[in-house]
């Protein structure tokens, strides 16, 4: 029984090495690598495998020493407002083209003379783009709020909606309305960062007030 238990954690720990592999983020590639480390330290005590864990102890402290350092480190976040028809714009528009249309299928770029455009440099690197439709009773529909994968720690949101709400607020905005979501991980992004759910739209909306 014991040999089954052990042998099972391995596999555990083989896929969250695996898993963390493949992932396109800093923070959750040193989490899920540290899991995988944790589950081969309990698998190499379970089997007598001095080797194992002393290997996978040593990787477990790298990965906490960049976890505190990920934590710690302080960046820079800058917005910048654009029109709508710079070619930088379109440039990273076109390049992440793909994954925008996985979390916002029905987004065409346009330049409305109502829209808020702006960008997100995090250490002077663009992150994020956004994008909404103001109307005349201060609710902003978003049309894009997409962040490029390698920063999506929830950062990057927290500097929108609660850093720099007095830039939208100053724009007219008082409340922020997602008319459907398309994409589990960003429905999980609004939950964080304090968006409710309401009947709104094809597929239920989010709004949040500033």
């Amino acid at each position: 029984m014991l040999y089954l238990i052990a042998t099972v954690i391995g596999y555990i720990a083989s896929l969250f090495l695996a898993i963390s592999l493949i992932v396109n983020n800093d923070l959750k590639f040193r989490w899920i690598n540290a899991l995988g480390c944790l589950f081969f330290i309990v698998y190499g005590v379970m089997i007598h495998a001095i080797p194992i864990v002393l290997t996978n102890a040593f990787l477990l402290v790298i990965n906490i020493y960049y976890l505190i350092k990920i934590y710690r480190t302080h960046e820079d976040f800058d917005l910048i407002e654009f029109k709508g028809d710079e070619r930088l714009i379109h440039k990273f528009l076109q390049f992440y083209q793909k994954d925008i249309h996985d979390y916002f299928p029905d987004y065409h770029h346009d330049q409305k003379e109502n829209n808020i455009n702006f960008i997100v440099l995090r250490d002077l690197v663009i992150a994020n783009i956004f994008v909404a439709e103001l109307e005349g009773n201060g609710i902003a529909l978003v049309k894009l709020n997409y962040t490029v994968p390698k920063y999506r720690d929830y950062k990057v949101g927290r500097f929108i909606f609660t850093k720099e709400k007095e830039f939208l607020r100053s724009k007219g905005v008082r409340r922020l309305l997602y008319e459907s979501v398309a994409h589990k991980g960003h429905e999980k992004f609004l939950g964080i960062m304090g968006f409710r759910k309401m009947d709104y739209g094809r597929g239920g909306g989010y709004v949040k007030e500033l």
